[in-house]
């Protein structure tokens, strides 16, 4: 598995496919980092804006479905989805986690 982008242009809506899509691989590190805005209680707004490339003030509606969406993916993923990376190949996947990680959180998530 090649690794993914660190930062690849957002949909506004997340797959919904019970298999793991070349979209969900390239946004590996987004959706990671939006599970732990999510443990950490980061404002959804703000995880808009910083991690989505979406003005909430002036999107409200498009940056809040674009969060719930990529959020509901992101927790697919935990559950479900990791087993088909596992299937592929992770290697690339946990470097990139380890190159982002600091002290257990991923870089650039806002504090809640």
């Amino acid at each position: 598995m090649q690794k993914p982008p660190l930062d690849p242009d957002v949909a506004d809506t997340a797959p919904s496919n019970l298999v793991l899509t070349v979209y969900d691989k390239e946004h590996l590190i987004m959706y990671l980092r939006l599970l732990d805005a999510d443990v950490e209680g980061a404002d959804w707004r703000e995880v808009g804006r910083l991690v989505l490339h979406i003005d909430p003030d002036h999107e409200p509606d498009r940056a809040r479905r674009t969060f719930e969406s990529h959020l509901s993916r992101a927790q697919w993923m935990t559950e479900h989805g990791y087993r088909h990376l596992l299937r592929g190949g992770a290697s690339a996947y946990i470097a990139g986690l380890e190159r982002l990680s600091e002290g257990g959180r991923m870089a650039g998530v806002p504090e809640g």
